[in-house]
């Protein structure tokens, strides 16, 4: 089981903890949603659950619920610049199909 974080997610991450001045790091997980089913949430996390299945990569702690684990297990998230736009990018060996509007995936 893993999940991974790019050079630059993890520089974002990072830098985004320190400026908000408190976290233990990021909070990933699925929510049912959209038309294809799951969709992803991340959070920044001011605390660990006694249930979190706690990754570490790059010096940045990724907690994960145990629920939503097995859609979510080899994903690698990146931080991705776009033209104007930016914001986290999941690449997940899991997903089998995404909405039109990427909105949400299906396993």
């Amino acid at each position: 089981m893993s999940v991974k974080l790019t050079e630059a997610a993890a520089r974002h991450i990072t830098r985004f903890l320190s400026r908000r001045g408190k976290g233990v790091g990021v909070r990933l997980g699925v929510k049912t949603t959209g038309c294809s089913g799951l969709a992803y949430k991340l959070e920044f996390a001011d605390e660990v659950a006694a249930d979190d299945v706690i990754f570490e990569d790059q010096g940045v702690k990724i907690l994960v619920d145990p629920k939503s684990l097995p859609y979510i297990d080899g994903t690698e998230l990146d931080f991705v610049r776009e033209g104007l736009n930016e914001g986290f990018k999941f690449n997940n060996p899991n997903e089998r199909d995404r909405c039109g509007c990427g909105e949400s995936f299906r396993v």
